[in-house]
């Protein structure tokens, strides 16, 4: 396995990918409520993408019909926008890629829409919680496994399972590149990660079992015995000492 290191110019246009990203994020989690439907938040994306001179990653990619993924409820990953409006108490996890000058970034976030009930929010909360333990396992010299293992620990301490079907990935010239980063796993094992490389972390939890199933449309992957999901994803730059957040960054 080869895992690329990224030179300073490859990491400023990863960066720039990251910020523009963010920016569009946050544009979304201005607009989820009631009645807005994933198509408009879809739309909402696309629009800030393209004036913002990025690539519009998701889109087209292997028939991926959208610019984002729109996940409600028991859809895990790559649920398809739609024109039916959110309903009170739902939860959306929303994840895409942008590109600047080829090179990508990744983001995701679940958002309770109106009032959502307890278990629900703590499954969103569980997800950042494991998003921010993983990111203390990230210097040059860990390991994959190290990473693995604290979004695991976050898992069982909120009675969560990890998904294992969907995992983490490098990322640069592609969307999806070497390592593989499970969503579980043993500190100490799998491929050494070392300054320079880009990763895209992303814990995946249900509320029920691991087990998910794919719709007939190839694409919306949702829990097998229809449970609540959520997802929480970054882009990082491992570094000597430590990390780069490229994307999720507040504005000053």
């Amino acid at each position: 396995m080869k895992i690329a290191v990224r030179n300073e110019i490859e990491i400023a246009k990863i960066r720039k990918a990251g910020q523009i990203l963010t920016e569009a994020h946050r544009l979304i989690a201005e607009a989820v409520r009631v009645g807005v439907t994933t198509g408009e938040l879809d739309a909402i994306a696309e629009r800030y993408l393209v004036k913002s001179g990025a690539g519009l990653s998701c889109k087209g990619y292997k028939g991926f019909p959208s610019t984002i993924c729109a996940s409600i409820d028991d859809v895990v990953v790559h649920g398809f926008p739609s024109d039916v409006p959110l309903d009170e108490g739902q939860i959306i996890g929303i994840d895409f890629c942008c590109s600047f000058e080829g090179y990508h970034a990744d983001m995701a976030r679940t958002y309770a829409v109106g009032k959502v009930g307890r278990n629900r929010l703590r499954l969103i909360e569980a997800t950042k919680k494991a998003f921010e333990e993983a990111l203390t396992a990230v210097k040059s010299g860990a390991r994959v496994g190290d990473i693995s293992a604290k979004i695991e620990a976050v898992a069982k301490e909120y009675g969560f399972s990890p998904v294992r079907a969907m995992v983490g990935h490098g990322i640069g010239r592609k969307m999806h590149e070497d390592p593989i980063i499970p969503n579980f796993g043993e500190a100490g094992k799998g491929p050494k990660i070392i300054a320079g490389n880009v990763l895209a972390i992303e814990p995946m939890f249900n509320s029920g079992e691991y087990d998910v199933k794919i719709d007939a449309d190839g694409w919306t992957c949702r829990t097998k015995d229809g449970t609540d999901s959520a997802h929480y994803e970054n882009t990082v730059l491992v570094t000597e000492n430590g990390y780069e957040l490229l994307t999720g960054i507040e504005r000053g």
